[in-house]
């Protein structure tokens, strides 16, 4: 089923109230002055809501302030742990604003250039991909192979961002010549974990902890390397067959951190959304560079800045990333200028949290708005 084909509520019973909105179960955690109706959202989110499903875990941030904050179902099926606005689900691809982030920190520390080729840069980088540059990894402009394509069905072990640079070798050749056109890819991040390692002298995850999340307030947030670190209040995903749902945790592209690995509640991403607000973590130049796509050559346009979609919607520019992984499907927008942002994190795999995440944020834009409008623009390579 794709973006639009869900049958919602209409938008006309999402109407703004001043009232308390709870967190799962109903308990009161904030008060704002106008937000969606609790009953409707409930509704919204009925197929995620019961005593036997993998959950949802959802909030509304509204000019710095949490508006709406609420958790459905469970987040562990054995032990039937509630899914809360604490539980930490894998993020898949909405972690690449992070590895972005942390790309431009160092640009900020003036240890690397968005202009550097990557070559001269990473060793062990395959030296047929030598025009291939910073930027066009992180806008997905580099027209290198997704490393997804040369893992087997049957494979294993576990994929890891080092193994990435050996399976990108396996060919000679990229979809394009870097900088002319977009090709969403996996491997360009995992590529940027493996920059970020190398260019700071300490593992990704860890420049994560000490850089990104301490700085901004994420408390649990962790770039999970099993064996090394623990994932607290864990959602553990599942998928659905003809008897249920079934457990869905992993798959052998898991551990590649830096294009889907990190773990984080909507609790820690809000904590996150005021960092990004504010420029706690990088210059307000460089977000803007961040959140602004490039143009190809005979002037056509991207929709892809340094670890986010962007476009225009009704005049207003609409920043989004979806992710999709084993058990897992999540989504966040966000208007900068509204300041305004919806987050849907989900343990399962399936369903279309970016249609919620929209319907929610719509009533607050008013006109010129787009109800109902859809992301995502592209569908993301297989489950990783």
């Amino acid at each position: 089923m794709r973006p639009g084909a869900m049958t919602l509520p209409p938008l006309a019973t999402v109407v703004l109230l001043s009232l308390v909105v709870g967190c799962a179960g109903g308990t009161a955690v904030t008060r704002a002055r106008s937000l969606p109706d609790a009953r409707a959202v409930d509704a919204l989110f009925r197929d995620y809501d019961g005593p036997e499903r993998p959950g949802a875990s959802v909030v509304v941030i509204h000019e710095g302030k949490v508006v709406l904050r609420r958790a459905y179902g469970l987040a562990d099926l054995e032990k039937r742990a509630p899914a809360t606005p604490e539980s930490n689900y894998r993020l898949a691809s909405l972690s690449k604003q992070f590895t972005a982030t942390a790309i431009l920190l160092l640009v900020q520390d003036r240890k690397l250039r968005l202009d550097d080729h990557v070559v001269d840069v990473l060793p062990g980088f395959p030296a047929s991909l030598k025009d291939v540059r910073v930027h066009h990894l992180l806008q997905h402009t580099s027209g290198i192979w997704d490393y997804e394509d040369f893992v087997p069905a049957t494979q294993t072990v576990q994929v890891k961002d080092r193994d990435v640079l050996e399976l990108l070798s396996r060919t000679e050749r990229t979809w394009f010549a870097p900088g002319t056109a977009v090709r969403y890819s996996n491997s360009g991040y995992a590529v940027l974990a493996l920059i970020v390692q190398q260019v700071s002298g300490m593992p990704f995850a860890r420049f994560l902890h000490e850089r990104v999340f301490v700085p901004s307030g994420m408390r649990s947030s962790v770039a999970h390397e099993d064996g090394v670190s623990t994932v607290v209040r864990r959602a553990y995903g599942y998928a659905v067959d003809r008897d249920g749902f079934i457990p869905r945790d992993q798959s052998p592209t898991s551990a590649v951190l830096g294009d889907g690995g990190i773990y984080s509640s909507v609790d820690d991403l809000v904590a996150w959304d005021r960092a990004l607000d504010s420029h706690a973590l990088v210059s307000e130049e460089l977000q803007k560079q961040a959140w602004t796509p490039p143009t190809l050559p005979g002037g056509t346009p991207s929709r892809y800045g340094f670890g986010w979609f962007v476009d225009n919607d009704g005049g207003r520019q609409r920043l989004s990333h979806h992710g999709e992984t084993s058990g897992f499907t999540n989504a966040i927008v966000k208007y900068p200028e509204q300041r305004l942002t919806v987050i849907v994190l989900t343990n399962r795999a399936g369903g279309e949290p970016w249609t919620l995440a929209q319907y929610l944020a719509d009533p607050w834009l008013g006109p010129p708005g787009n109800p109902g409008s859809t992301w995502p623009f592209v569908t993301l390579p297989n489950a990783h």
